[in-house]
């Protein structure tokens, strides 16, 4: 049974959900074995890059994946807004101001930190049991609440043609296209986002990514990144061998371990994800791995 993650470069118009139902496919096509899988985090259909998609036991860890930073490529035009805040949707504002270079780069340091940023109408947030871009769609009036994010750095990299490009370091639950609009905002214009790629997502880079087509054509189980490299970076505790039957079945143990997350490895192999409770010092025990 397959278990790790695989680092997908999507391409532009395909949704994260087609990329998972393409994957199933090709693993299906392979003869590999897999019983779960989904992706850490939607990339727009219109844009391109790093999609991690996590396969068998590996999807337990998404809530210790998904907060991670994210590096984007991203292109914005100024003086013109459209509905969904990308060249997808309708133009509904324009204006004349366009922001010089020195203009932009002087009010970025206003837009990074940690900020109260309200996602665009367009998305994917629950709204009453439905998403907010069905109600869009249909015209219905409605207000998403701020999410507090984080956007630790905003890289001006010049113009391509009539564009503003730039790399933004942020957050998990960022969204792009918002900054693209608080930006012409701070600028006194309209704006929106013309394009997008996702350069890293966490430990996962465009540099060792693959599209579908790619792998069609490699051997996965061979290239499957193991979920051991990803935890590098949490505490590691090695139980005596013998006590994994007791931690099943919820035995309380003295791990000597740090306050937070760590994991657990019993004869050498990865198999529990646990955090220790700074306050009363209780073990819980989070993902079984193995």
């Amino acid at each position: 049974m397959l278990n790790g993650f695989i680092n997908v470069n999507k391409e532009k118009g395909m949704s994260s959900a087609f990329v998972v139902t393409k994957l199933k496919r090709i693993l299906r096509n392979k003869g590999i074995a897999f019983d779960k899988i989904g992706h850490t985090g939607t990339l727009d259909p219109d844009g391109e890059g790093v999609l991690p998609i996590a396969v068998g036991k590996a999807t337990r860890l998404f809530d210790y994946l998904l907060d991670k930073k994210k590096v984007y490529y991203t292109e914005f035009i100024f003086g013109k807004e459209t509905d969904t805040l990308d060249e997808s949707g309708k133009l509904v504002a324009e204006c004349d101001k366009i922001p010089s270079e020195t203009e932009i780069q002087s009010i970025i340091p206003s837009l990074e930190g940690e900020v109260d940023q309200i996602p665009p109408l367009f998305s994917a947030k629950s709204v009453d049991g439905r998403r907010a871009y069905d109600l869009a769609r249909e015209g219905i009036k409605f207000e998403l609440k701020a999410k507090r994010i984080t956007i630790y750095q905003i890289k001006y990299v010049g113009r391509v043609d009539e564009a503003f490009a730039f790399e933004v370091t942020c957050s998990g639950g960022t969204y792009i296209r918002s900054i693209a609009r608080d930006m012409a905002l701070a600028l006194g214009t309209k704006g929106y986002m013309r394009y997008i790629k996702r350069i890293q997502s966490g430990q996962f880079s465009i540099d060792t990514a693959y599209t579908l087509g790619e792998l069609e054509n490699i051997d996965i189980a061979q290239n499957i990144i193991k979920m051991e490299s990803l935890l590098k970076e949490f505490p590691r505790f090695d139980a005596p061998k013998g006590t994994e039957r007791l931690l099943d079945n919820g035995v309380r143990m003295h791990l000597s371990v740090p306050d937070g997350m760590f994991a657990i490895y019993i004869d050498g192999e990865l198999t529990w994800m646990a955090e220790r409770n700074a306050e009363d010092k209780r073990i819980d025990f989070k993902a079984r791995l193995k």
